[in-house]
C-alpha cells in the first residue's frame, strides 16, 4: 500500500493520483485549486474499498505544509476516536440518569428502601389516579425475597404500634352545628306505616317549574340526565294535593351497602335489586354521604360546589313514586297497610372514606375526626341497616391496585407500591395514633396503594360506636363466591324480605357474577410471593381483632 507524502493520499494501482493538484510541481495555483478552496473532497481508501468507521473518514487535501505525511493520517484518526468516546460517555450518562430513576439499573440503589423525603406533588391532595407514572423495576434487577427481612422490620413496628382505642361519640347537638341546613330539611318524625324513612314536603313549584333544575347530579353527569329527564315527566303526577298545596313524598333508604371495593359488592347490588319488593337510588354509588356533600368529585380535582341534602334525596325519588301509589291506593288507606318495599344505597365508601373531615370540621387534639359518616346516618335513621361484604384484605388490595392503575402494570410495580406505603404508614403511625393516621387524608393520598381500606376491624368499631350489632350484617367474598344462594338467603333474612319463587330466586342466584377482573390484568398472574408475605404480616393483627369482634374465625383468612 502507497501513500502521497505529501498529501496523505493512497495511490492506488491504477495510478489515479494525477488527481493530487500539490504533487503537479511549482505551476500549481492554490485559487484555481479545487481541493484548496474546499469543492473537492478526497475520500481514504484501503484495498480499493472505501473505509468507513462511525462516518466516512474524510480527509481533506489542505495546505499544511508544516505537517508530515504520517501525522496528518494520525490526526483523522485521533478526531474519530475522540468522537466515538463522546458519543460513549452521553449514552452511559443517560442510562444513569434515566435508571436510577425508573429502577432499571443492573445494580440496585442502596437508597431504594431507605428513608424517604415527602414528595410535595403527592402530599397536596393528590388522588390515587395521580400515581399511575410511577416507576417500574425489572424483574432480574431487584431481590424480592432478600427484601422480605428488611420490610419485616417495617411490618414488626407498625404492629407494635397498633392500639384499639373506643372513640368518643359527638352528641346531637354538636352535629347540628355541623350541618344546620341538613337538619332542617330532614325531620325528626317519619310515615309509620312505611319501613323507610318517609315523609311528605311541601313543594312550592308550579306545572311550569323544573324540580331538577339545580340537581347537581344531573347537572355534573351526563349518564344521569337520562333518569332526570324521566323524572321530569312524571313528576307532577306523583304530587300528593292536599287544600290547595302540593306535597311531594321524600325517602331516606332504609339499608346501606357501605363496603368495601373490590368486594364483590357491585355483584351483591345486582342480585339483590332483582328482588320484587327492592329498590336502590337512581344511582348505584352516590358518595353523597362521603364526597359530595363536601362538593369532592375527585379530591385532585380540587373542591366544587357542595350537593346539598336535595339533590340525594331526589335520587330515591323513583322508589318513593312507587311507595307513595301503594300509599294512597284505597286498600292502604282503609287497613293502614305497610308498605313492603325497602330503599337501599350501595356506595361502597360510606364505611371508610373520611377524607374530607379535615377541610370542614375542626381538627381535634389528637388528629383525629371529631365527626364520621356514621355520626350522621344514625342521627337521622338510627334503626338504618347496614351491609358489608369484605374479603382477603391481601387480595382486595392487589384487585384494586389492578383496577385503579392505568399503566405500567406488573407484580413488581406492585410490589414497589406496597413497600412505598408501608414506609408511610409506618412513619405515621410512630408519630400519631392509628386511628388518625386512618383517617388521614394527606396519607391516604401520598400511598400509592390503598392499604388502609384493608384495616376493616378499625371501620367497624367505629361504626359500632353508634349502630348496634344486629344492625350490621358482614359478609365475606370468600363465601359469596362458593355458596350464593346462602348469602343471598342471610341478606334476604337479615332485611325481612317476603319469600321468592323458585323462578325468582333462580334469576337471583344464577345470573353471571359482576365486575370480574378485566381480561387484560389476568394475564398478570398473582402476586410475587413475597409481596404477599410482607402483606399477610401487615394486615394479621387487623385480622386477628376482626375475627375476635365478629366471634369468626373465617375473617383470619389463613386458608385464602
Amino acid at each position: 500500500m502507497r501513500y502521497c507524502i505529501n498529501c496523505c493520499i493512497h495511490l492506488l494501482p491504477n495510478d489515479l493520483h494525477r488527481q493530487c493538484f500539490r504533487c503537479r510541481g511549482p505551476d500549481h495555483n492554490n485559487q484555481k485549486c479545487p481541493v484548496c478552496r474546499g469543492e473537492s473532497k478526497i475520500p481514504l481508501y484501503s484495498d480499493s474499498k472505501q473505509m468507513k468507521w462511525l462516518a466516512v473518514l474524510e480527509v481533506r487535501t489542505e495546505h499544511c505544509e508544516s505537517w508530515n505525511g504520517f501525522f496528518c493520517l494520525r490526526k483523522g484518526k485521533l478526531c474519530s476516536l475522540m468522537f466515538g468516546l463522546i458519543i460513549m460517555t452521553l449514552v452511559m450518562v443517560s442510562y444513569i440518569l434515566t435508571g436510577a430513576k425508573h429502577g432499571l439499573l443492573l445494580i440496585p440503589s442502596p437508597f431504594h428502601y431507605g428513608a424517604f423525603a415527602s414528595n410535595p406533588s403527592l402530599m397536596d391532595n393528590e388522588s390515587l389516579s395521580d400515581m399511575k407514572d410511577h416507576y417500574q423495576p425489572s424483574k432480574m434487577n431487584i431481590s424480592y425475597v432478600k427484601d422480605y427481612s428488611s420490610i419485616k422490620l417495617i411490618t414488626d413496628t407498625i404492629t407494635s404500634k397498633i392500639e384499639f382505642i373506643t372513640r368518643q361519640r359527638p352528641d346531637l347537638e354538636e352535629l347540628r352545628k355541623q350541618e344546620p341546613h341538613m337538619f332542617s330539611v330532614i325531620p325528626n318524625k317519619f310515615l309509620p306505616n312505611s319501613k323507610n324513612p318517609c315523609w311528605y314536603e311541601e313543594y312550592q313549584g308550579n306545572t311550569t317549574t323544573d324540580p331538577y333544575a339545580t340537581n347537581s347530579y344531573a347537572l355534573y353527569s351526563k349518564r344521569f340526565r337520562i333518569i332526570f329527564d324521566y323524572l321530569r315527566k312524571v313528576f307532577w303526577n306523583h304530587l300528593y294535593h292536599y287544600k290547595d298545596k302540593h306535597y311531594r313524598l321524600r325517602c331516606l333508604p332504609h339499608f346501606y351497602i357501605i363496603g368495601q371495593p373490590k368486594c364483590g359488592t357491585t355483584d351483591l347490588y345486582d342480585r339483590l335489586r332483582l328482588h320484587p319488593e327492592v329498590r336502590f337510588s337512581a344511582i348505584k354509588e352516590p358518595h353523597w354521604w362521603t364526597r359530595k356533600r363536601f362538593g369532592i368529585i375527585r379530591l385532585r380535582d380540587g373542591f366544587h360546589d357542595r350537593y346539598p341534602v336535595e339533590d340525594y334525596l331526589d335520587l330515591f325519588d323513583i322508589a318513593a313514586h312507587q311507595i307513595q301509589s301503594v300509599l294512597q291506593s284505597e286498600a292502604g288507606r282503609e287497613h293502614g297497610k305497610t308498605n313492603n318495599i325497602i330503599i337501599g344505597e350501595a356506595s361502597a365508601s360510606t364505611m371508610w372514606d373520611n377524607n374530607a373531615w379535615i377541610f370542614f370540621y375542626d381538627n381535634s387534639t389528637e388528629g383525629e375526626p371529631p365527626f364520621l359518616i356514621q355520626d350522621f346516618i344514625h342521627a337521622f335513621h338510627p334503626n338504618a341497616k347496614l351491609i358489608i361484604m369484605l374479603r382477603d384484605p391481601v387480595e382486595r388490595l392487589y384487585s384494586d391496585y389492578l383496577y385503579f392503575a392505568s399503566a405500567n402494570k406488573s407484580v413488581e410495580d406492585f410490589h414497589e407500591k406496597v413497600v412505598e406505603s408501608l414506609q408511610l404508614f409506618e412513619s405515621c403511625v410512630l408519630e400519631y395514633s392509628l386511628r388518625a393516621c386512618v383517617y388521614n387524608n394527606t396519607l391516604n393520598n401520598a400511598m400509592p396503594v390503598r392499604l388502609q381500606v384493608g384495616l376493616y376491624v378499625v371501620y367497624l368499631l367505629d361504626w359500632l360506636t353508634v349502630f348496634n350489632k344486629d344492625q350490621i350484617l358482614v359478609l365475606r367474598l370468600e363465601d359469596h363466591a362458593s355458596n350464593m344462594r346462602y348469602t343471598m338467603h342471610k341478606v334476604f333474612q337479615f332485611l325481612d324480605l317476603g319469600p321468592l319463587s323458585e323462578k325468582q330466586e333462580a334469576l337471583i342466584t344464577k345470573s353471571p357474577a359482576s365486575n370480574t377482573r378485566r381480561p387484560e390484568d389476568r394475564s398478570l398472574g398473582p402476586m410475587l410471593p413475597t409481596t404477599k408475605a410482607i402483606l399477610r404480616d401487615f394486615y394479621r393483627p387487623f385480622n386477628t381483632k376482626l375475627a375476635q369482634v365478629l366471634f369468626d374465625d373465617a375473617f383470619l383468612w389463613k386458608r385464602t
